[in-house]
């Protein structure tokens, strides 16, 4: 999905650079990432953490958490 309209950047290229251990900073400079408009800010944040933080984003889920939900 595109998070960012301005610079067409997408969930999984957020979740790529945070994974690879990029910062919120270098995603910034690299993709241009919250340095237009600045709606995306939150939604990118958001997914650039809960990758750092080894969680999974909306589209990543595997079968056996589907199913103990």
């Amino acid at each position: 999905m595109i998070i960012c309209i301005c610079a067409r950047v997408s969930d999984k290229t957020i979740e790529r650079s945070a994974r690879s251990g990029q910062s919120f900073d270098d995603l910034q400079f690299e993709h241009g990432v919250a340095t237009q408009c600045g709606k995306c800010a939150g939604c990118a944040r958001d997914i650039w953490d809960r990758c750092r933080s080894g969680g999974n984003t909306a589209h990543i889920t595997s079968e056996a958490e589907n199913s103990l939900a």
